[in-house]
């Protein structure tokens, strides 16, 4: 090792699911949701109607965030026996993962055992295609620090240059799934600001708004699976890909947006009152009532008019 990094590898290698943005956004949201349970005991009115609309209004947004920066969008494994180098016959037992993202792709190589051939199989190279990155540009550099050959196979089907077109298919899409997320956000934060204001059913037609931009964005990406797609073939296996654990978190958060943003427009139009009641808003208003209906009255001035 070189200052506790491999010879070969300047940079740590990227997790496939989590990596540092990932870390630095779920911190954000434990901090503002850890905070707002430390005040809970000094909300008056219903402090589980507050707990529950704040912890599922955090959700939503860690949700909409966090997803951007994953790398399990679509997923595949595939276990079989390959060439481990270039010009070299020496075949080695692995399982070869593909976890593509939203801003690039992942390709995971993990012997089985781990320890063949004199050497520790255990990669996982990241390959970027966002606007501040060039896929070209990292393959040529894969290719340069010698790493294995189904990695760089896997890698190839990906670049500019080779015929599948699936680089132009996968960025164009994850490009467009990432905007509407974006969007989907900023509706989230609005539909928080009307939350806090008297204008309930404008927050909950936000909150539709929400979740129509987060399936948008599933349906940008899910037209990558309507085009012919390259083979992934190594031998008789084939490297078979389908939706992984991103794509299905944002499908439910968007259809629980669209449920609560229902909820809350059904309310307004057929029982104003629980909602009213629901986000403490009938409370105040009569704390407000009764206050002005107190007066005090001096009846010397009283007796002194009349």
């Amino acid at each position: 090792l070189f200052d506790g990094v491999y010879p070969f590898y300047p940079q740590q290698r990227k997790a496939f699911v989590f990596d540092v943005s990932t870390i630095i956004v779920i911190v954000v949201f434990l901090t503002i949701a850890c905070s707002f349970l430390l005040i809970i005991p000094g909300i008056r009115g219903r402090a589980v109607h507050w707990t529950l609309r704040v912890l599922l209004s955090l959700l939503v947004g860690v949700v909409i965030v966090v997803v951007q920066f994953t790398g399990d969008w679509e997923t595949g494994w595939g276990k079989t026996n390959t060439s481990y180098k270039s010009f070299s016959r020496a075949l080695v037992n692995v399982d070869i993962g593909l976890h593509v993202g939203l801003a690039g792709v992942n390709v995971t190589l993990m012997g089985n055992p781990v320890n063949q051939i004199n050497e520790t199989i255990n990669y996982n190279e990241h390959f970027a295609w966002s606007f501040s990155a060039n896929y070209d540009h990292s393959y040529v550099e894969g290719l340069e620090r010698g790493l294995p050959s189904p990695i760089l196979y896997v890698a190839e089907k990906f670049t500019t240059q080779s015929p599948c077109d699936m680089h132009r298919q996968y960025r164009i899409s994850g490009h467009y799934a990432s905007a509407t997320l974006w969007v989907a956000f900023c509706a989230w934060l609005v539909s928080n600001i009307l939350f806090s204001m008297p204008v309930l059913v404008y927050g909950g037609y936000m909150l539709l708004v929400t979740g129509a931009f987060m399936i948008f964005s599933l349906l940008s990406f899910s037209t990558v699976r309507n085009s012919l797609i390259c083979p992934i073939q190594f031998g008789t296996t084939v490297l078979r890909t389908g939706y992984g654990g991103s794509f299905w978190l944002t499908l439910a958060i968007g259809l629980l947006c669209f449920v609560a943003g229902i909820t809350v427009v059904a309310l307004h139009y057929f029982n104003l009152d629980l909602l009213k009641t629901f986000f403490d808003l009938r409370e105040g208003n009569a704390e407000e009532y009764q206050e002005m209906t107190e007066l005090y009255v001096n009846p010397h001035f009283v007796n002194k008019g009349l």
